[in-house]
């Protein structure tokens, strides 16, 4: 698993100058506030150039500042409790024109998503799934409504694939039990991250299921018991997560498996389905 920029700073200063020394320390500090400043008002903050802000973030192996302020807004994401994230959104967010805001910011998620999903990864997602004997989707709390939707088309596609949900009468692990080294787990889960789906995924890695995880980035505490990761990137907006981007990416699984799997199944289920919405009205 990837360091976080918090252990990337630590592990590296012993080689700063005094002005990234400077930095670094007001960074450890402050990261919640670090993380929404632009490299001129860091370089304001704490004294120094704002070359020396660049710098900075190409010492700690990123491509420029931008990509180390994603880096830290990774970091409080997954680290603020609700009531923290509503104040910085406050902070941040302009209230006159918060569509623009959000709808700007989901936006440039599917971009970055885009440019940094591997497509060698998302096609051994695809091979895992078509190939398993049980499919078993897993996404709890804010996640659940991804799972959810990815098994409903999967329900439509395969005769083997069920979600995995937290309900008073069943625990998670009970509905896993029967895992095994031909089945896949597709495990979903952004910041917060669900340490009941971390545990799960820990179970399946020990019954040498297959592991998918759909998580934000390679940092994520999902990556190290999943054996293939995709990344989509999600974003704070207030005291919740933008999921637009994970969505999308989920939707570009449904269509590849779609186009992978058994063609055949996948039309009489359609067809059949055709008939049933028709004869019962399902649909005006």
């Amino acid at each position: 698993m990837e360091k976080d920029v918090l252990s990337l700073i630590e592990a590296a200063s012993g080689g700063f100058s005094k002005g990234q020394k400077k930095i670094a320390g007001y960074i450890l500090t402050n990261y919640d506030k670090a993380a929404f400043m632009t490299a001129s008002k860091l370089a304001q903050f704490t004294e120094v150039s704002e070359s020396t802000v660049v710098r900075f973030a190409a010492e700690l192996g990123y491509d420029g500042y931008p990509e180390m302020r994603r880096a830290l807004a990774d970091i409080i994401r997954s680290r603020l409790t609700s009531v923290q994230r509503i104040k910085v959104a406050k902070d941040t967010i302009d209230s006159g024109d918060i569509l623009t805001h959000v709808l700007s910011s989901d936006i440039d998620n599917i971009r970055y998503t885009m440019d940094k999903t591997d497509s060698g990864d998302f096609s051994r997602a695809v091979d895992a799934i078509v190939g398993a004997r049980h499919i078993y989707i897993l996404g709890l709390r804010a996640s659940s409504f991804l799972a959810n939707f990815m098994g409903f088309h999967f329900n439509l596609l395969f005769n083997n694939s069920r979600v995995v949900s937290e309900t008073p009468a069943s625990e998670v692990f009970e509905q896993i039990v029967r895992l095994s080294e031909e089945d896949v787990l597709i495990a979903i889960s952004f910041p917060r991250y669900s340490r009941r789906t971390i545990r799960a995924m820990q179970y399946a890695r020990d019954v040498g299921a297959k592991i998918i995880a759909i998580t934000d980035s390679k940092s994520s505490p999902l990556v190290a018991p999943g054996d293939i990761t995709l990344c989509a990137r999600s974003d704070m907006v207030s005291f919740l997560d933008t999921l637009v981007a994970p969505l999308s990416l989920v939707n570009a699984l449904i269509v590849a498996v779609s186009e992978k799997g058994p063609g055949d199944l996948l039309y009489a289920n359609f067809e059949r389905l055709e008939r049933i919405w028709e004869e019962y009205g399902v649909y005006e």
